[in-house]
């Protein structure tokens, strides 16, 4: 037991990439995905911990956390398990005060949980549901960002990298409230890299299209040509091993053939 933390670990590796030490280049390091029960937050945790970080997974419900956590440990990881409201300062000072007290270094943060919206005319969306979306996808990355950024700032090192979406460069009817989410997440993402490339942490926004996940039904399009969950998971595994006289501060991410 590390605090209220449990440290999940596989005993041994299996064959394949996790099987060679050189694709460990974040052995050693703590990583803190939020989101991570599903979909994309569950594929980034699930490698983060394959190339050695100690992952931390956070959500608000415990369950398919838990899921991701057995799925990680039966592969060689190291993972550990935080319910965490990311709507809510508390709850994330209360994570990010026991990573300080446990692991005294924070290497990675992901900045994925987030939620669609309402599926429809912007002056038919009612205020709950504004605020639902508004507090969870720009206002929880502002949270998380406020409380783990000091972690990195006193160690001098970090990448800072967050989930934004495509809808956050393009217009997107019947969905604005999440668009303007994500337009946010995008200006806030390059103000703060600016902010903190003097402390040597990274700033980074991924930007995908459509991704077939079971959180983001795309009625009409064909999941066959959609993103996959893995797809954010292998630029994520970039920007961390990027070199480090520089960083890529904006990647957009589309299929290969338009759904």
């Amino acid at each position: 037991m590390i605090g209220w933390f449990t440290i999940q670990s596989g005993k041994t590796r299996k064959a394949g990439y996790m099987a060679n030490a050189n694709s460990n280049p974040l052995q050693g390091q703590i990583a803190v995905v939020t989101g991570a029960g599903r979909g994309i937050g569950a594929a980034i945790a699930q490698r983060l911990a394959s190339m050695g970080a100690v992952t931390l997974l956070c959500g608000r419900t415990r369950a398919p956390l838990e899921t991701t956590a057995k799925i990680i440990s039966e592969s060689g990881g190291q993972c550990a398990v935080a319910e965490c409201d990311v709507t809510d300062i508390r709850s994330v000072e209360v994570v990010a005060a026991q990573v300080t007290r446990d692991f005294r270094r924070l290497d990675v943060l992901v900045n994925n949980a987030g939620v669609r919206g309402f599926g429809g005319p912007l002056h038919q969306m009612p205020p709950d549901s504004w605020d639902q979306v508004l507090n969870t996808n720009l206002r929880g990355v502002y949270y998380c960002i406020r409380a783990f950024a000091p972690i990195m700032i006193a160690a001098k090192n970090g990448h800072i990298i967050n989930i934004s979406s495509l809808a956050g460069k393009n217009a997107l009817p019947n969905g604005a409230a999440y668009a303007a989410s994500k337009w946010g997440l995008n200006g806030l993402s390059y103000s703060v890299a600016e902010e903190l490339r003097g402390h040597n942490i990274r700033v980074s926004v991924v930007c995908p299209g459509s991704v077939d996940t079971e959180l983001s039904p795309h009625t009409g399009k064909d999941p066959m040509k959609m993103l996959r969950p893995e797809d954010v998971a292998h630029v994520v595994a970039m920007l961390v091993t990027q070199a480090p006289q520089s960083f890529a501060s904006e990647i957009l991410i589309r299929p290969t053939l338009k759904p």
